[in-house]
Order: C-alpha cells, then sequence, then structure tokens
C-alpha cells in the first residue's frame, strides 16, 4: 500500500512549479523532501493530499485515482499538516486537538477517545497546557498542538486499520532541538505502525537521520530520491543550496558555510 504520484506537473501563471515529478509512500517508511525554497515542496504535499489540482500526472492511494475517492473517505485515509495553518477563534488546547477526531458520533468510543487525546497529548509534550487559550501560545507549541491534533485525525480503536498517511509540511518549523527529535521519534514509531509519513524538512541533518529515503527538489524538478546516505552528498547539496557544503566522514554531520 501507499500513496503514489506519477509525473506530476503544475503550472501556476507562467511560472512552471513542478515538472514531471514521480515520487512514492509507502506504509511503514518515512518519505522526507528537502530542497530550497521555491523549489515546490509545498505544493507537491498538496496535490498529494488532494488539497490542489496538477495540470498534469496522476495521484493514487492504493491503487486508486486520488479523483475517485470522496472527500471524507480521503480525511479517513490521510491527515495533513500544513506550514501555515489558518487563524482560530479563542479555543483551548484540548478543543483544537479535539477537532481532529473524525468519529464524533461514535459515542460508545467516548473513553477510548479521552485515552488517545492523553496519551498523544503526553507524546507532544502538551499535556501541561491543554486548557490554556492556543492564540496565548508561542509559535513552538502552537506547531506541537497542530501535530497532536494531526495524529489524532488517524485515531482509530484498533492499530490494525490500514491505510493511514500522514502528510506534514515543515512540522519541525519554530521547534528547538529537542521537540525537533521528540517529533521525529513520534513518526518513527507511527512508521513502525505501517503509517506511509511524508515530511517537508529544512534541517538537512534531521533529514539525514530519521528519514528512510529523500527527495531533492529545486526548480519544480525532482533532482533525486532514494536513500539519504547516497542522496543527500556533498556535490549535489551544494549546488542545489548554491553554498559549500561538508558532510563529516565519521558522524555524517552535515555543515554549510
Amino acid at each position: 500500500m501507499s500513496i503514489k504520484a506519477e509525473s506530476i506537473s503544475i503550472t501556476l501563471g507562467q511560472r512552471q512549479i513542478l515538472d514531471n515529478v514521480s515520487i512514492e509512500i509507502p506504509e511503514g517508511q518515512i518519505i522526507g523532501i528537502v530542497g530550497p525554497n521555491g523549489a515546490g515542496k509545498s505544493t507537491l504535499l498538496n496535490i498529494l493530499s488532494g488539497d490542489l489540482e496538477s495540470s498534469s500526472g496522476s495521484v493514487f492511494y492504493d491503487g486508486k485515482l486520488l479523483d475517485e475517492i470522496s472527500i471524507q473517505q480521503r480525511a479517513f485515509t490521510r491527515s495533513v499538516m500544513a506550514q501555515i495553518q489558518p487563524l482560530v477563534f479563542d479555543f483551548s488546547v484540548k478543543e483544537i486537538i479535539e477537532m481532529g477526531w473524525l468519529l464524533k458520533g461514535a459515542t460508545q468510543l467516548m473513553a477510548e477517545f479521552d485515552h488517545a487525546v492523553k496519551e498523544i497529548s503526553v507524546a507532544c509534550d502538551v499535556d501541561s497546557i491543554l486548557e490554556r487559550k492556543f492564540n496565548k501560545l508561542s509559535g513552538g507549541e502552537q506547531r506541537r498542538v497542530h501535530f497532536a491534533r494531526t495524529l489524532l485525525q488517524l485515531w482509530r480503536p484498533s492499530e490494525s486499520v490500514r491505510p493511514r498517511y500522514l502528510l506534514l509540511d515543515e512540522p519541525t518549523a519554530n521547534l528547538d532541538l529537542s521537540f525537533e527529535v521528540l517529533l521525529m521519534n513520534i513518526l518513527r514509531n507511527r512508521a513502525s505502525k505501517n503509517y506511509g509519513i511524508l515530511v517537508i524538512l529544512h534541517d538537512l541533518n534531521i533529514a539525514a537521520k530519521f528519514c528512510d529515503k529523500t527527495a531533492v527538489l529545486k526548480n519544480g524538478k525532482l533532482l533525486c530520491f532514494g536513500c539519504p546516505k547516497e542522496v543527500l552528498t556533498e556535490s549535489l547539496l551544494s549546488d542545489v543550496y548554491g553554498l559549500p557544503i561538508k558532510i563529516d566522514n565519521h558522524s555524517n554531520i552535515i555543515t554549510y558555510y
């Protein structure tokens, strides 16, 4: 099972945003996307989620055309965390997280649901701020709350329910290093439960450490896609970012000057 994009292209106005991009997000893997601003990363994610229509090419969810899947079924299959979240009213953190639950009519599941909210809140380290107003939080705290809501959308009483996909646009933005690692470890845990995960990252070292495969985009073109150690090379990254980039042979830490 996987989300698969074949030959995706899109033109907005006179600009080619994506040019013949093909990529697959299989169950049980974290797929990272890296590249400079304007490379087309967010546009690709929005096409994969069904929130934006491509000019050409196709997207398949487990072999079925995305266009043939209802909006409701998409919501049960994949959960999206956008880079820029819309403004919200004066809700509490707990209320924001609970907005992710799709089974609101299933009152018989309330006890299990309440446990899931608590478990996810603890995992995302927002359990101590559940009663605070969302609009009063720092940028990093808000990102963690949105991440918790995104996880809750795919919660089911049985972990055997499949497929489930997470599509995340720079979820580590505004987070300090400890929370970046916390979030990525949560994604690893979800991948071990057969979630398929696509994550746009700006931190190359996080991509190298946590992703099973990494895609490098530049000017709407997919330059390389594969194992991070094979893809994230000094020569390719220096060309993509226009900076002299070095990779330590022993630690594999990526630095730039």
